[in-house]
């Protein structure tokens, strides 16, 4: 009988690294099981619970046998010219091959003969007994711990269960100090990291109720380390209970507090629990003087806390703890919390007020002593040139914005954008360079238009983030963006595969969320050509090559974009196959491609206008001119009127912006254009009658590409 029951494996270990523990319980669970069902002990359907906590790595995985299913095997010897001589009897090298396996030539009679490509070749069916689950399991922890996506491996010595005890080593994300292997409720014998499998772990280091916790089965693992081992086991459940009682502490809180929502604090968190108990601790007014960035930056980063705010999300004086213990009395642990905050606040009120006896003006001189890059110089000259292509940006948008002075304030929030980074706050908090930024030119009274730019100019910072708030700060960000990519692209820093130090690839995405979210009436050429021209005292700056790699890269960008939205490769292609240089007009041009595409015209102009541009290609000679006298097949006459008609109507609504209107236009020529390949011969002998053909192709090709290049949706 070949019992299935549930398999716990679990690894005991010390303290993992929090910011890792969840993707080490994934992998951890997800190998044992696929190791397992490809060795026919688990069935594809069997349940796995992975099991993650600060101190342990487990799987729970349901249905597994004691031993896999027999497998009919069937081995390949060699051609049967080759295995049995000319009376049928077994030469030398079958013999030898059926030896290997363990047979001998009372095998022959029985060997199957099958075709094998082109020639007759002998098969040895035989049944391979399935593995047992002390050999499977075995196998399969084995690959469990080669494949974890460990951040950074340690190396140990055993003391004992080895051959050198305090000598002989072993390499794992951390000291493992148990293993616990049960099917069902027995015992699976296995070994790993120099540790023999049990039956028993540990529960919490200072709470558990019963040391060692003695597990009954597989089944009762989750519930005995909780009311046994005060532990939660299970990494979802844990941050569930965490989520749960930070909600239940700020009711109790009132006034309408929430706690901070930030997913990947709550992860570090549950990973450095195993028995949460979230507490209200509170820290002196005073501090909220400080700018709250600071305050839930430094309680977040440092501590680990939940800073609470208020029902219009302001920073209250309160925060959560999760602490790792469960006293009657949390007095102590909610007073050492308050201890070991109250110095980090008033650090972050310090810098705030010594900045402040600086003006953001006064530190920009300091950015010439700050290196940006070793080819590209320093902070101080960094910023010459993003002032001066913010400037330029700000007299090309002059038109669109309407208001003369963002110009003045683009370029002094460009120059005063980096003066935060040379701050105390700053140089603390790297993360709130900008934030800061805005603060200070507050401080320093600058316009609000200003401030903001300054703060804003970083974005959009990540996919999703929100654009700059007003134009000042849209084309300082644009700004700032182009000098960075333009810089990088001009000293041949390019990203590679994952590498990305300059965060190119963002700053590209940025560009382009910025020129057609905000429909900015720029050209992209222009807009690099500008930038390009700040770094002529660069040495080694390749300027013409810069704009041209740069331009690819940002269609590159734009197109992987349009796909992840919808929009095929062909229609994608049509789109931006012509070059664009208003950003902003894609998505309306896609819009219209698409349309077109819909049209039971489209397959059929698209072919055509495929096949006029192979014919054009092979015809320098030709130009757009047509004569009418030169018309002689009712075919082309045909044609030339319908377009004569159509063609101005398509144009019109081209300039008007009407692009997908301007498409469905064009698809009336459908038929005309059948008729014309259909009955006019374009290669016609004489010159003047094809020089005339080829010059109505031209003017139909002209007309059909305006908005995009139809011949790339010809499948």
């Amino acid at each position: 009988m070949n019992n299935k029951n549930s398999l716990l494996v679990e690894l005991f270990v010390e303290e993992l690294p929090p910011k890792a523990l969840k993707k080490l319980g994934d992998a951890f669970a997800g190998v044992l099981r696929d190791q397992l069902v490809a060795q026919g002990l688990a069935e594809a359907g069997s349940v796995l619970i992975a099991y993650a906590s600060p101190r342990r790595l487990a799987a729970h995985l349901t249905h597994v046998a004691e031993r896999a299913a027999d497998k009919a095997v069937s081995q390949k010897l060699m051609p049967v010219a080759v295995g049995l001589d000319a009376s049928g009897q077994p030469t030398p090298a079958l013999l030898k091959r059926l030896g290997a396996l363990g047979a001998d030539a009372s095998a022959v009679p029985g060997l199957k003969r099958s075709m094998d490509g082109k020639a007759e070749a002998l098969f040895y069916e035989s049944t391979a007994k399935g593995a047992t689950l002390a050999e499977g399991l075995q196998k399969a922890l084995a690959e469990a711990i080669a494949k974890l996506p460990i951040p950074k491996v340690m190396s140990y010595q055993l003391e004992s269960g080895c051959e050198l005890p305090g000598w002989s080593s072993v390499s794992f994300v951390r000291p493992a100090h148990g293993l616990v292997a049960l099917h069902g409720s027995t015992v699976v014998p296995i070994e790993a990291l120099g540790l023999k499998a049990g039956r028993e772990t540990h529960g919490h280091r200072f709470e558990a109720a019963v040391d060692p916790v003695v597990l009954r089965d597989a089944n009762s693992y989750a519930l005995q380390l909780q009311d046994d081992g005060a532990v939660i086991a299970s990494f979802e459940a844990r941050r569930a209970e965490i989520a749960r009682q930070l909600a239940a502490a700020a009711v109790k809180v009132g006034g309408g507090s929430v706690p901070i929502h930030d997913d990947a604090l709550l992860d570090e968190v549950t990973a450095l629990v195993e028995r949460p108990n979230v507490l209200v601790c509170s820290f002196e007014r005073e501090f909220l003087e400080v700018p709250q960035e600071c305050l839930i930056l430094t309680m977040k980063a440092n501590q680990k806390y939940f800073p609470l705010l208020d029902a219009s999300s302001k920073l209250t004086n309160k925060f959560l703890v999760v602490s790792n213990i469960s006293p009657d009395d949390a007095s102590a642990v909610i007073e050492g919390n308050e201890r070991v905050v109250r110095p980090r606040l008033a650090d972050a009120k310090f810098f705030f007020d010594q900045d402040r006896k600086k003006s953001l003006a006064s530190r920009v001189e300091s950015l010439g002593k700050v290196v940006y890059h070793n080819k590209l110089g320093t902070q101080g000259e960094r910023v010459q040139r993003v002032m001066h292509i913010a400037r330029a940006i700000a007299e090309r948008l002059a038109e669109k914005l309407g208001d003369a002075k963002v110009a003045a304030q683009a370029t002094q929030a460009a120059q005063l954008a980096k003066a935060d980074l040379v701050t105390d706050m700053v140089g603390e908090f790297p993360e709130l360079q900008g934030t800061m930024g805005r603060y200070y030119a507050l401080h320093d009274g600058l316009d609000a238009a200003v401030a903001d730019a300054i703060e804003d100019h970083y974005k959009p910072r990540f996919a999703g983030d929100e654009l700059p708030r007003n134009s000042v700060g849209l084309v300082v960000a644009l700004a700032d963006k182009l000098e960075t990519l333009v810089g990088m692209f001009g000293i041949g820093n390019l990203p590679t595969g994952d590498r990305d130090p300059f965060a190119l690839r963002r700053h590209a995405l940025g560009v382009i969320r910025m020129l057609i979210e905000k429909d900015l009436a720029l050209g992209l050429d222009a807009l690099l050509q500008d930038a390009a021209a700040q770094f002529s005292a660069i040495a080694g700056f390749d300027g013409s090559k810069a704009t041209v790699e740069l331009r690819d890269f940002i269609l590159d960008r734009l197109a992987g974009s349009l796909r992840e939205q919808g929009a095929s490769a062909q229609e994608v292609d049509a789109v931006l196959a012509p070059l664009p240089q208003r950003l902003g007009e894609v998505p309306k041009l896609l819009a219209a491609v698409r349309a077109f595409a819909a049209l039971p015209a489209a397959a059929a102009l698209a072919a055509a206008n495929k096949r006029i541009g192979n014919i054009l290609k092979k015809a320098p000679e030709a130009d757009a001119h047509v004569s009418e006298l030169l018309l002689q097949e009712p075919a082309e006459k045909a044609l030339h009127a319908a377009m004569a008609e159509v063609v101005p109507a398509a144009n019109a609504q081209f300039e008007a912006g009407d692009y997908t209107g301007s498409l469905q236009t064009l698809a009336a020529l459908r038929e005309p254009v059948d008729a014309f390949f259909d009955g006019v011969m374009v290669n016609a002998e004489q010159a003047d009658l094809r020089l005339n053909r080829l010059g109505l192709l031209m003017s139909l090709h002209t007309a059909m590409n305006r908005v995009a290049q139809l011949e790339r949706l010809a499948v």
